[in-house]
């Protein structure tokens, strides 16, 4: 009897205290986080107390998880543009690199008719020096 006389004496059952010392005490239990709910969803009249802190849990991680994936969207946005940067200077790069091949090949062009030019007027002077070669051994003038 003196121990019902005890419980009949003790203070009433405090929940918000008992789930505060439940959640501390089990590090692997993640409080919900507080601030207000997602603005797509509201409580439904009637439901639990137990049936609104465990839609709030889920819907609460399904939120996480939705702004760490805009998050994501977020990152390969930026990474987008920096392989757009990147195509627009291997483009410019790629347009440098014609324009020296272009030079490269009129430079060519250049050197092949001045040697062509260089070999025609040495086959001319030899030709040249024979003539007058043979004129001077046959003694004509």
């Amino acid at each position: 009897m003196a121990s019902i006389e005890r419980l009949h004496k003790t203070a009433p059952l405090d929940l918000a205290k008992l789930e505060e010392d439940v959640v501390g005490s089990l590090p692997a239990i993640r409080a919900a986080p507080s601030g207000p709910m997602p603005d797509y969803v509201e409580h439904e009249e009637g439901v639990t107390r137990v049936g609104a802190l465990t839609a709030e849990a889920v819907v609460r991680d399904y939120e996480a998880a939705a702004k760490e994936i805009e998050a994501m969207g977020a990152e390969l946005i930026n990474a987008a543009r920096k392989c757009e940067a990147m195509t627009a200077e291997v483009h410019n790069a790629i347009a440098f690199m014609r324009d020296t091949a272009a030079s490269y090949r009129e430079e060519a062009k250049k050197i092949f008719k001045r040697i062509e030019e260089c070999a025609i007027f040495t086959e001319h002077v030899r030709k040249t020096c024979e003539a007058v070669k043979l004129k001077m051994i046959e003694g004509k003038p």
